[in-house]
């Protein structure tokens, strides 16, 4: 499979969603364009910084490309809008898909709540290590 090129060896890696099935879902997402807007929660050991460079790890944790943080803001998961849902580029990219999607995410994370904080991180694609087949 792809290996990191020498300029991203010392980036972060880290895999989307809770699972090897979504993991890849979410990076195809990635690879193709669509997704360019992701949220953690303020105690996921992944966040990311405005700059940082990080490796996008498929669900059989292979590296399927490199992303940049371009923007992070704070909001609850009750005020996201449909743009950032849009953005997300999951489902059929609307807010209520977005909504059922996480609140059932974060339940199976055992942290969701209307008002819980979430990390708003917009990025863009750096660099495509290993092509994907985008389902969605």
């Amino acid at each position: 499979m792809s290996s990191i090129p020498e300029r991203y060896r010392g980036c972060p890696s880290f895999c989307f969603g809770d699972s090897p099935e979504l993991a890849s879902e979410l990076a195809a997402l990635v690879v193709s364009g669509r997704k360019r807007a992701t949220v953690n929660t303020p105690a996921d050991p992944d966040c990311p910084e405005v700059g940082q460079i990080w490796i996008v790890l498929d669900g059989g944790k292979r590296p399927v490309c490199v992303i940049e943080t371009l923007e992070l803001t704070m909001r609850r998961f009750d005020e996201i809008d449909a743009e950032f849902a849009f953005e997300e580029g999951e489902d059929d990219r609307t807010l209520a898909s977005w909504r059922q999607a996480h609140e059932a995410y974060f339940r199976r994370l055992g942290v969701f709540s209307p008002d819980m904080t979430l990390i708003c991180e917009r990025f863009r694609l750096v660099e495509v290590l290993a092509p994907m087949d985008a389902h969605a």
